[in-house]
């Protein structure tokens, strides 16, 4: 296995953060690397998902630490999400300090690969749900703010404004 690094986090204005991660077509061993990083960055106080492009890599993969369970997953797809609905404040590492009400359906599961070429589904409900459609929506160039309603996120823009 590759050695791990904890890798910097990208932070809005960053453009990799709207770039549409591409697949991962060959798994070698930069990709065994940037999942080892991955793993490594999540696993931090407070940090429940990362995408690639929050370290500047455009590919598409993710980790996640929640409830105590570190893992990862290549090429996600959600696959299906709940008709029900949660609610509560969203974070994003990639937006220090910001937190809004985002709505998240409240069970999404996401199909993809491991490190061999096999094929991982990972599920959950709440936090783990939040964080599947948050990171998916990484790689698919957006950030939560994207989903806020449009009155908080007029709100959220003029604080992130003041804070650039």
């Amino acid at each position: 296995m590759p050695v791990m690094a904890m890798r910097e986090i990208r932070v809005i204005p960053d453009p990799v953060l709207r770039t549409v991660c591409d697949e991962i077509t060959t798994i070698d061993d930069g990709v065994r690397g940037l999942v080892a990083d991955l793993l490594e960055t999540v696993d931090a106080e407070g940090r429940a998902g990362l995408a690639a492009n929050q370290i500047g890599v455009n590919l598409r993969a993710f980790s996640w630490n929640i409830d105590d369970e570190v893992g990862y997953v290549l090429n996600p797809r959600i696959v299906e999400l709940s008709d029900e609905l949660q609610d509560g404040d969203e974070g994003c590492l990639s937006v220090p300090g910001l937190w809004f009400p985002t709505a998240r359906a409240w069970y999404a599961r996401v199909e993809g690969i491991d490190l061999d070429g096999e094929s991982v589904v990972v599920e959950g409900t709440g936090l783990m749900a939040r964080c599947l459609q948050h990171e998916c929506d990484h790689l698919d160039g957006k950030l939560y703010l994207d989903r806020l309603e449009r009155s908080v996120r007029s709100k959220a823009m003029r604080e992130l404004r003041a804070r650039l």
